[in-house]
């Protein structure tokens, strides 16, 4: 029984037992992509129109990017606390949304149905910060891979609630309703006290790099399974069993990571010797407070459990550093300010000249990619697709691939070439503008192909920045930077579809209006049932439509990588740094 105790207690201290639980929870963590199979429910009960459904849609957005609550909490409450308050949120948001819609609650005004979507999506920004805060501490020498591949899973929510639905076979649509209030809030209460640092810098092995390998295959057969699985659906129609076969193998593949820390766990005693030669090496990332380690050039990363930078006497090897970050850092008044990969405040950062790169390369790639996911239903009818559906659920795979494939390659390149990992954020911007390029010229094919490197590109933006500035900025104070990062998407979503796209959308779409109002006077029957002259909303036909927002995007993306080559231009010899002992 002792030694039956003692496998136990390692089993649940394993830093990649919390890692494949966070894994569990952020495929909770994207309840924000399933609103366009929740809102029609809702628009049926309440009789709103469009446009009430687009206000939802507004606060829908908000609640799921305005994290500078769970920000700033992350720094004060455990994991477990922010867990709770993520659960609580979603519970009562669309626990309350789901008694209005099925009418055991009184209907609420707009604003008040606002507030519910608000508070019920915000739950996400604690589920992301308790993820990903926990596992960098955990993996501070793989925070690309770690950060790319919790990303990717987020996006798997939809996905993952869409099939249990199509599991339940039943006609009430409210339901998902129900089980989006419910699924998460359980799942949370469940992992609470697992999801937690546990001086994973400590356990590193030789072993770790196949336990990648394996997770990333998983994710590759996830990705290749679900593509398969949207095309069956979309094209046959299933029989119930097959449809609960699918969704057993959707299941175990999302389950099957467990195995990772079940194996280390069992693993004989020659795996921990070798453990102890690994972690005589000075370990980039490890937390220490010793004094030996502050004498060493590689403590500008350690910031999972310092307090404040200490103010010591450089070494002639740190005094160079100093001066080789000196770029990158904020001007000094006589006090003593924060260097590249040591703790910043938000404040800190906020008058860093380096963080404001980062957000507006951020805002510029992922605003852009964010335009076309939401208007990727009229550029696919616009030039002569009659269901976006299929194109809606690729660009989610591809996204789901650009996160981990962007944690990936970057973690790549800062470990082997020991440059910054914003070279692999301007290649993915590049790779952006080709593919909103390819938009704009709207020839044959170019959907499939637009939407495959737009969804890339996009997605290898949410594995790459947080990562990036998790190194720069340290660990410490994070959670409030995560959160102020993410405010890019919905910033850069109203500049890009709310002032341009949808503008020269609807600019467009009256030119047509017009011209067939005067070709096609005396029928104004024949113009109603064309959607020229309907009640709803103008309807614009032909690549012209957003011929030139995606040109505008495509020079914007541009744009963006050219900020990114800043950041790496001002950062790389702070890297080299870094990393230099990796290299060696």
């Amino acid at each position: 029984m002792g030694k039956l105790g003692e496998r136990l207690r390692a089993f649940s201290a394993n830093r990649w037992l919390v890692f494949v639980a966070a894994m569990w929870l952020q495929s909770m963590a994207g309840i924000g992509y399933l609103f366009g199979a929740i809102s029609p429910v809702v628009k049926a009960a309440l009789g709103y129109n469009q446009r009430q459904v687009a206000a939802l849609g507004v606060a829908k957005n908000l609640g799921d990017c305005v994290g500078f609550l769970a920000g700033a909490l992350s720094a004060s409450l455990p994991a477990w606390g922010l867990l709770l308050i993520g659960a609580a949120h979603i519970f009562v948001g669309y626990g309350w949304l789901w008694l209005v819609v099925t009418r055991q609650a009184p209907a609420l005004p707009l604003w008040m149905m606002c507030v519910l979507l608000f508070v019920g999506t915000n739950y996400s920004t604690y589920f992301n910060t308790a993820s990903l805060v926990t596992c960098i501490q955990n993996f501070p020498k793989n925070r690309g891979p770690i950060v790319g591949i919790l990303k990717a899973f987020s996006g798997l929510s939809s996905a993952v609630l869409t099939q249990l639905f199509a599991v339940m076979h039943t006609p009430d649509h409210a339901t998902l309703v129900f089980m989006v209030a419910v699924g998460p809030s359980l799942l949370a209460i469940g992992l609470m006290f697992i999801i937690r640092p546990v001086e994973g810098h400590r356990q590193v092995r030789p072993s770790d790099k196949n336990s990648f390998m394996f997770t990333y295959t998983i994710c590759l057969l996830l990705a290749s399974y679900l593509v398969g699985v949207m095309l069956v659906q979309d094209f046959v129609q299933l029989s119930d069993s097959v449809v609960i076969f699918l969704t057993v193998i959707l299941f175990i593949l999302l389950v099957s990571p467990i195995a990772i820390p079940v194996a280390l766990t069992l693993l004989p005693k020659t795996e921990h010797a070798t453990e102890d030669s690994v972690l005589s090496e000075p370990l980039i990332g490890a937390a220490s407070t010793s004094v030996e380690k502050d004498d060493q050039p590689e403590v500008v990363l350690s910031d999972v459990e310092e307090e404040e930078p200490k103010d010591i006497d450089l070494p002639q090897s740190e005094s160079r550093q100093a001066k080789v970050v000196q770029p990158a850092t904020m001007g000094g008044f006589g006090l003593r300010r924060p260097l590249c990969g040591e703790n910043f405040t938000l404040m800190q950062a906020l008058v860093n000249a380096d963080f404001w790169l980062i957000w507006l390369s951020l805002l510029l790639g992922a605003g852009s990619g964010l335009t076309v996911i939401d208007n990727l239903g009229q550029m696919s009818q616009a030039v002569g697709f009659e269901d976006a559906h299929i194109f809606v659920s690729l660009i989610s795979i591809w996204n789901f691939l650009g996160r981990v494939g962007g944690g990936y390659f970057s973690e790549i390149i800062v470990r082997e070439r020991a440059y910054p990992r914003h070279i692999a954020l301007a290649i993915a911007q590049t790779i952006m503008a080709a593919g909103h390029f390819l938009f704009a010229m709207a020839w044959p094919g170019t959907m499939y192909i637009g939407t495959f490197l737009v969804g890339l590109g996009y997605g290898a933006h949410w594995a790459v920045v947080p990562a990036a500035v998790s190194e720069l900025f340290g660990v410490k104070h994070f959670g409030a930077m995560y959160n102020f990062l993410t405010l890019a998407n919905p910033t850069g979503s109203l500049i890009f579809s709310g002032l341009i796209a949808s503008n020269l959308y609807d600019y467009e779409a009256e030119k047509q209006a017009h011209h067939h109002h005067i070709s096609a006077l005396p029928s104004p029957r024949l113009l109603h049932n064309m959607g020229f002259l309907a009640d709803g909303p103008l309807k614009c036909e032909g690549a012209v439509c957003f011929f030139v927002s995606s040109l505008i995007m495509t020079a914007f993306c541009v744009v963006g990588a050219g900020l990114s080559l800043a950041v790496v231009h001002r950062t790389k010899r702070v890297y080299s740094h870094l990393y230099c002992s990796v290299r060696a």
